[in-house]
């Protein structure tokens, strides 16, 4: 198992904890809980293989990845009363997979040979769309149009990894330490509150 695979998974049990707080902070059923943890989880991925033509999508290709995702859920289920301050358990866990799938898509991107800018626009695509699925599910308005910096994060993330990697900087290195700058902005943003600016339109 490569750095690459773990890094993955971690992406994967991040977004599923994010999507199962969310469902319950909504107060959905048990069924409602478990779909909305397994497209947080695989909606981004999903929609990257469909972009650049891998399909069967990754995770029917690995079974094991829908048991990772059950298992996960099952435990924020039955710890939910350990994960304290359910909106900042949910803030984190959900930068956490921000983080981790923009730097696999970006990856991903490289290894199927697009270009620098197509490669990051993939990653953004993988970091975010799985947030965005939950939230519509969930009848909220999706983080990323809203003032919160999170796509943009994303982008920042991807510009540096594809900066280090043209440097030929030791990948390991690279996934590291472009997953916690990406990680770190949003901390930074939603602690100061820094926002893109909003225009509105004068009637």
């Amino acid at each position: 198992m490569t750095f690459f695979d773990i890094l993955d998974i971690l992406g994967t049990t991040a977004f599923a904890i994010s999507g199962a707080l969310s469902a319950m902070n909504r107060r959905l059923d048990l069924f409602g809980i478990f779909i909305i943890a397994f497209v947080t989880s695989i909606g981004g991925g999903t929609v990257r293989d469909a972009l650049i033509g891998n399909t069967p999508v990754s995770w029917m290709q690995n079974p094991l990845v829908m048991y990772l995702i059950g298992a996960v859920t099952a435990l924020s289920i039955i710890f939910r009363n350990k994960l304290d301050y359910l909106k900042k358990s949910l803030f984190l866990f959900d930068t956490i997979g921000l983080g981790i799938f923009t730097i696999t898509g970006v990856e991903t991107g490289i290894r199927a040979g697009l270009e620098p800018i197509v490669s990051i626009a993939l990653g953004t695509m993988t970091g975010c769309f799985g947030g965005v699925i939950r939230d519509i599910l969930c009848n909220e308005i999706p983080v990323i149009f809203r003032k919160e910096i999170y796509a943009t994060a994303s982008i920042a993330g991807g510009v540096c990894f594809m900066i280090l990697y043209m440097f030929n900087i030791d990948e390991n290195l690279i996934y590291t330490s472009t997953t916690l700058f990406i990680i770190i902005i949003r901390l930074l943003v939603v602690k100061y509150k820094i926002s893109l600016p909003q225009f509105i339109v004068n009637k």
